[in-house]
């Protein structure tokens, strides 16, 4: 029982950095991706939805995104969602299409991106956290069903730590890569 539980736990743990993984690699440079757009959230009569399930997402050339809602009626409400998303982008509309050009990357641009960097960040090791959390609430419920004896319980949360302290570790590094990357000129 309990190696399965570490195992399933350091699975969660290992696609938790990839999801974080992927979402930082949206966070480009200076170049227009389509990808950065994916966690916006449009209201949809009266529901929140991904920009990508109301519009069509496109790439006009290397800085600018094209958007285009597919009911005419949501071009504004896909324009402010943009504009008050965390991205700092400036949509323009033209007729139904919505361009999105990305701003060059100045000193302030790239703080700003830092910040949803290690907001990002924050978000991995919170769900980490919370992954070592649900192992240990299955360690007690197993010790209080006396499946377990409870120098196994102990022995087993202290791996599930230095596991969690581990990934953490883990996002940390890719934390420092991306903000690097993201500071040089």
């Amino acid at each position: 029982m309990i190696p399965e539980l570490k195992k399933n736990a350091e699975q969660k743990m290992h696609k938790t950095l990839e999801v974080l993984k992927a979402d930082l690699g949206k966070v480009r440079t200076g170049r227009a991706h389509t990808g950065l757009l994916d966690h916006i959230q449009v209201d949809y009569y009266g529901s929140l939805m991904p920009i990508n399930q109301v519009a069509n997402l496109t790439l006009i050339d290397s800085r600018t995104i094209g958007v285009q809602p597919w009911e005419k009626n949501m071009v504004g409400k896909v324009e402010k969602a943009i504009r008050d998303s965390d991205l700092g982008l400036n949509p323009a509309t033209q007729g139904e299409l919505i361009r999105i050009a990305m701003p060059a990357l100045t000193e302030e641009r790239r703080r700003d991106l830092t910040k949803v960097v290690r907001h990002e960040g924050e978000n991995a090791k919170v769900a980490i956290r919370n992954l070592r959390r649900d192992a240990n609430t299955h360690l007690k419920d197993a010790l209080k069903k006396h499946e377990i004896p409870e120098d196994d319980e102990r022995k087993a949360q202290d791996e599930i730590q230095k596991l969690t302290d581990k990934y953490i570790a883990e996002v940390d590094k890719i934390l420092a890569q991306k903000e690097a990357e993201l500071m040089q000129v």
